[in-house]
């Protein structure tokens, strides 16, 4: 009997363990009105913002630390009101990111979170609009590259730095991610 439970522990702790990562859709409706509009004549097809970079920060996190909330606490500190995100480097020990999954209004987003999954942080981007944060990620690991959003819960490894391009107050993003304005 002893060897059979031996035996049996044995080949449950010799298989590979489960993935950790999770996958939850999320439909980002406005409401049907915003969502069911068409494209208006008012909405220039593209448009340029032009501004001046007033400073640049450098954002360097400790292990451990969440990069999503370290960003959001350094844009309250050092009072930022719009910035670009102009790099990004380091390395995660799990991640949580979404990204879009269909083409058509509403929206939807997949997250995806794996908190046993390490990554090296090879470029991040993105916006800070009038002080909310909007930033995007790519990772790598050894099946390959992959991102998205930044979500909370995203934690560093090695190290982190991001960079930020701080405007002067000309600048105006306030609509330059409104999904509405069309």
């Amino acid at each position: 009997m002893c060897k059979r439970i031996f035996a049996l522990g044995l080949v449950v702790f010799t298989l590979p363990a489960f993935p950790q990562q999770v996958r939850t859709e999320v439909t980002k409706a406005t409401t049907p009105q915003d969502d069911s509009k068409p494209n208006s004549d008012q909405v220039p097809e593209v448009y340029a913002i032009s501004g001046k970079f007033e400073r640049v920060v450098v954002l360097r996190y400790k292990f451990g630390a969440d990069l999503l909330a370290g960003l959001e606490k350094m844009v309250k500190e050092q009072s930022i009101r719009n910035a670009v995100i102009l790099a990004g480097a380091g390395s995660v020990r799990n991640y949580h990111v979404h990204s879009v999954s269909n083409r058509i209004f509403p929206s939807k987003n997949i997250y995806i979170r794996d908190p046993t999954a390490p990554a090296d942080i090879v470029s991040m981007n993105g916006y800070i609009i009038e002080g909310r944060v909007h930033a995007h990620m790519t990772m790598t690991n050894s099946e390959g590259a992959f991102g998205g959003h930044l979500e909370a819960g995203t934690n560093v490894f090695t190290f982190a730095i991001i960079t930020l391009g701080v405007f002067n107050d000309k600048a105006d993003l306030s609509r330059i991610d409104d999904k509405t304005y069309r």
